[in-house]
């Protein structure tokens, strides 16, 4: 038993975020795990216009959506990132907001480092209704269509947060801790990356898997993904290590909580705006 706790604790210690190099190119896993993301997507959104009769959107259409879907994940992530956690820094710093260099101190190469998934997932519901708006189709039936399927991909995307160390979670004396090489001191901390790929990714997936099977009004799966996912984020920040530049906000909750509490909000909200929709039809 002391064997397999050891294994476990010092496992991050044991992975390289490189897959393979050949010269100055490199393969990351964490690169690899959101292509594996959005193809499992991609595969199971398909599956269900050819199994689901109820949908107007055709492949090619979906193709085309998945495409702006990414577009504005990446830029909605970084915009995000920049207006909630470090907005003080880039109002000051403009250019590194999509300039892979700090210039603090000299010039520094530093990647375009910084993603908010709450800023994602605005620029997905914003590039969506692009989309619908070009395209003449109904936003809601999109999401009906997407979200049962997207919970799955943040399984990958967590693993990869694993494999590179980032995101951490906060010091713990339990088991189930783990020596993470990227975190100050050798405390233990929680494994929050799989924590999170559990409950975002598989447990929410399998929720609104199993609930579009259950008729409701058009969109409603829009409204049960916020407040799922707001509620699953929202306690697993607990176990998460808050930025070091932002601590934690307000009443001891993080960002990420503050976000999380207003996704629910908005997710109880749409429901019950949707119901109220559908009486009066």
């Amino acid at each position: 038993m002391n064997t397999f706790i050891n294994w476990w604790q010092n496992l991050p210690e044991n992975f390289s975020p490189v897959i393979f190099q050949i010269g100055s190119f490199s393969l990351h896993y964490y690169g690899l795990m959101y292509i594996i993301a959005f193809a499992i997507t991609y595969g199971l959104v398909t599956y269900r216009i050819r199994t689901e009769s109820r949908f107007s959107v055709s492949s090619e259409q979906a193709k085309d959506l998945m495409l702006y879907m990414i577009l504005g994940l990446i830029i909605g992530a970084r915009i995000g990132y920049v207006l909630f956690y470090n907005f003080s820094y880039y109002l000051i710093h403009p250019l590194e907001i999509i300039i892979p260099f700090r210039f603090e101190n000299g010039i520094t190469f530093t990647g375009i480092s910084g993603m908010s998934f709450h800023g994602g997932l605005l620029g997905v519901i914003a590039s969506t209704c692009m989309f619908a708006r070009k395209s003449n189709l109904i936003l809601y039936e999109i999401a009906d269509l997407f979200i049962p399927a997207i919970p799955l991909g943040y399984t990958f995307g967590r693993l990869g947060n694993f494999i590179n160390g980032e995101l951490y979670g906060r010091v713990t004396r339990q088991a189930i801790g783990m020596h993470f090489p990227q975190a100050p001191g050798p405390e233990l901390r929680h494994p929050s990356q799989l924590y999170e790929a559990f409950f975002e990714g598989i447990f929410l997936f399998g929720l609104l898997w199993g609930l579009r099977r259950f008729k409701q009004p058009m969109g409603a799966m829009l409204a049960f993904y916020l407040i799922g996912y707001g509620t699953v984020r929202f306690f697993i920040e607990y176990f998460r290590q808050p930025d070091e530049h932002l601590g934690l906000i307000f009443i001891s909750l993080s960002m990420g909580q503050l976000l999380s509490a207003a996704m629910i909000g908005v997710g109880i909200l749409l429901y019950l705006y949707l119901n109220f929709l559908k009486q009066r039809v």
